[in-house]
């Protein structure tokens, strides 16, 4: 089949019974090869559940920190200092999903379902031992964390027990993201939909029965947080093994052949994977000199700034699933010698993003005050709130780029450009640009929102620089 453009890439209005049906097939899972046919219509396919997968994971994001600021502003403060903590966690486990994506997809796209099921081993493996190494130390060292990020007494009191459950229990993050990560790259985008939504369906209805003691439940304050976190994504977990074992309907399937040590699978993908997790590392630790920051100014300024950024993530997380759309046609695409359909997916997808998060960028500059006071009546976190998500929705256009760049980069295996990027951008512009915004211009947290929208800003033209010169199309995996 022909690998140019079609003029009408998604279906249109004009054709409703069309348009749905392919949302159907969507969300249903589909066999479509999307190395073949329409650019559009395979970015739609692969987008429509990736999208939903986080629309509900941005929805509980959301709720979480709905039902906890009903605590009061140091349990706010808690849960925003220790998703700092997690940022390492994250990190690390977000750079293996990139190395999964990464070969998964091109093995796909290289007709070797084997092989795909051999590295989806190597990938679980690996999940397994980073996440209990890192359990152990985030268990014991969990307040000296708190207080290490500027935790005040009443905060560490709080949330000592949120803390040592979320960074102890970070294999259901670790397994989630990574088996999530080989459905993806295979192209079983809808299979990760599903295991995603009910984890996180499960984690929305015991968040308020723990944190408030409904019914027969105990109340247990932000700890009950921290359990209903981990009982969802733990059940997603198990569902995520059984799909892989039964193999229905999928493009991958482990069979006891696969279960297996395999050293150089197993030494490619970290080769990927240690890149890519210095990179997301190098990303998100960022957060945490930004956290230091802010704890300067009293946990009125970090309760504000996490309700802020919760109700961001909201946004920014279903944008992450067109930026996985790009990273998996970017893999599969290369895996099956075609290049150029790969970076044609990349820019469409990236356009996409831009018009969907461009406008919702919109929205929350216009509604910031209404949309903070649903979850704060106090003066002083909600001022901060409100200056948070409007002066960071200003840069959603730049964002959206930005995402879908980096993504087809690491799509393609090529973690190490933006792992520079990324150290240039946070370490060496963002964190010191907040620092003197904040304390040596009068600005105070107001300053810190401004270096995040520059340096996320700055991220997007340097991806887009970068990205056209295409060196990332020559990348072997």
């Amino acid at each position: 089949m022909s690998d140019t453009i079609d003029a009408t890439p998604l279906p249109t209005p004009a054709a409703p019974q069309g348009f749905w049906s392919t949302v159907r097939e969507a969300i249903r899972g589909t066999q479509q090869d999307y190395t073949e046919g329409p650019i559009g219509r395979a970015i739609f396919l692969l987008a429509v559940p990736m999208v939903l997968e986080m629309v509900l994971e941005s929805v509980f994001a959301v709720l979480d920190v709905f039902f906890v600021s009903k605590l009061g502003a140091d349990a706010v403060a808690a849960v925003g200092i220790t998703e700092s903590l997690m940022t390492i966690i994250y990190a690390v486990a977000i750079g293996l999903s990139m190395g999964a994506t990464a070969t998964v997809a091109r093995r796909i796209g290289e007709k070797d379902r084997d092989g795909a099921a051999v590295a989806a081993v190597q990938i679980i493996g690996l999940g397994v031992v980073f996440s209990l190494s890192l359990g152990v130390v985030g268990l014991l060292l969990a307040p000296k964390l708190l207080a290490l990020l500027g935790a005040s007494p009443g905060v560490i009191a709080v949330g000592r027990g949120y803390a040592m459950l979320m960074l102890g229990g970070n294999a259901t993050v670790f397994l989630l993201y990574l088996i999530n990560a080989v459905f993806r790259g295979a192209g079983d985008a809808s299979i990760a939909m599903r295991v995603l939504w009910i984890g996180s369906a499960i984690n929305i209805v015991l968040d308020p029965l723990l944190i408030f003691g409904i019914g027969p439940f105990p109340e247990l304050g932000v700890t009950g947080a921290a359990i209903g976190n981990n009982v969802g994504r733990g059940v997603a977990v198990l569902i995520q093994l059984w799909t892989l074992a039964r193999a229905k309907g999928g493009r991958i399937a482990i069979r006891r052949e696969h279960l297996r040590f395999e050293p150089a699978v197993m030494g490619s993908i970290l080769r990927l994977s240690g890149t890519a997790i210095l990179q997301v590392l190098i990303g998100t630790a960022s957060w945490l000199g930004l956290i230091r920051i802010l704890t300067r100014f009293g946990s009125s300024a970090v309760a504000g700034y996490t309700i802020g950024i919760r109700i961001i993530i909201f946004a920014i997380l279903p944008s992450w699933g067109l930026s996985n759309a790009g990273a998996t046609m970017v893999g599969q695409n290369l895996g099956a010698q075609k290049p150029e359909r790969a970076e044609r997916a990349v820019w469409m997808a990236a356009f996409y993003n831009m018009l969907f998060l461009g406008s919702v960028g919109l929205v929350f500059i216009v509604l910031a005050r209404p949309i903070i006071t649903l979850f704060t009546s106090d003066p002083q976190v909600s001022g901060y709130g409100v200056d948070c998500l409007r002066i960071i929705s200003y840069g959603f256009v730049f964002y959206a780029y930005g995402m879908v760049l980096e993504q087809a980069f690491n799509g393609a295996g090529d973690t190490w450009t933006p792992t520079y990027i990324n150290l240039a951008c946070f370490w060496l512009w963002e964190i010191p640009l907040a620092y003197v915004l904040a304390t040596r211009t009068g600005l105070g947290p107001r300053g810190v929102f401004i270096a995040i929208t520059v340096a996320f800003s700055t991220l997007a033209v340097v991806c887009a620089i970068l990205f056209k010169r295409g060196k990332w199309k020559q990348k072997k995996v």
